[in-house]
C-alpha cells in the first residue's frame, strides 16, 4: 500500500453530540435512541468531552438512579482529552488508542472537532489492526485478573475462596501448586 490512509477519510463525521450541561438521564435516553456508546459534548464548536457508557454506569453505581438528573455530563468526562488531527495516519491514531486505552478519538481541525474516530472505525479500514486490538484486550484481561488476585490474597478470609486463574470466587481445588474453580480446572 503506497498512500498511508488518514484518520480523516475514515472517521465518523456525523457523530452525536450534546451540550456539557447535559444531565445524565438525557445523555442515557439519547445513547439508546440513537444506538451509540458515546456522546461527543461540544460547545460552540469546540470539543469540552467525550461522555460513554461506562461513565454513566460509574455514576450510577457512584449515585442513586434519581440522581442521574441533577448530574451534569461535564461533571464526569475525563478533563484530559485525548485527540487526533484529520491528517494523520490510521496507525498512529491506533497506536495513540492502544497507548491510552481509550477506544474513540475525537478528531480536531484548528480546534474545531469534526469527526470522532471509533475503533471500529479503524478495523473496518485495517483489519490487520485486530490482531493488536486482541493483544491489547490479552493484556486488560489478564492485569485484571492479577489484580482481582492481590485484592483476594489481601483478605485472608477470602483467600482460598478465589480461583488463581480466572479470579472467580468458586470452591477451589489446588493444581500444580495453584487454587483453580472447576472450570479453570477441566481446561488444563
Amino acid at each position: 500500500m503506497g498512500k498511508t490512509i488518514c484518520v480523516g477519510d475514515v472517521m465518523t463525521r456525523k457523530f452525536i453530540s450534546i451540550k456539557p450541561d447535559t444531565d445524565l438521564s438525557k445523555c442515557a435516553k439519547t445513547m439508546i435512541k440513537k444506538r451509540v456508546g458515546s456522546l461527543v459534548l461540544v460547545e460552540k464548536k469546540r470539543l469540552r468531552g467525550v461522555i460513554t457508557e461506562r461513565d454513566i454506569l460509574w455514576a450510577l453505581v457512584k449515585k442513586s438512579r434519581k440522581d442521574l438528573k441533577n448530574i451534569k455530563a461535564i461533571d464526569i468526562v475525563v478533563k484530559k482529552i485525548k485527540v487526533i488531527k484529520p491528517s494523520s495516519g490510521l496507525e498512529e491514531a491506533f497506536n495513540k488508542m492502544k497507548k491510552f486505552k481509550i477506544r474513540r478519538l475525537p478528531v480536531l481541525n484548528n480546534g474545531e472537532i469534526v469527526g470522532i474516530l471509533t475503533m471500529n472505525d479503524a478495523l473496518r479500514f485495517m483489519p490487520t489492526l485486530f490482531e493488536s486490538i486482541g493483544e491489547l484486550v490479552g493484556i486488560r484481561e489478564e492485569t485484571d485478573k492479577l489484580k482481582r488476585r492481590n485484592a483476594s490474597l489481601k483478605s485472608s478470609s477470602l483467600k482460598q475462596n478465589y480461583c488463581e486463574e480466572c479470579g472467580n470466587f468458586d470452591f477451589l481445588t489446588k493444581v500444580d501448586g495453584r487454587f483453580l474453580c472447576e472450570g479453570c480446572r477441566d481446561m488444563m
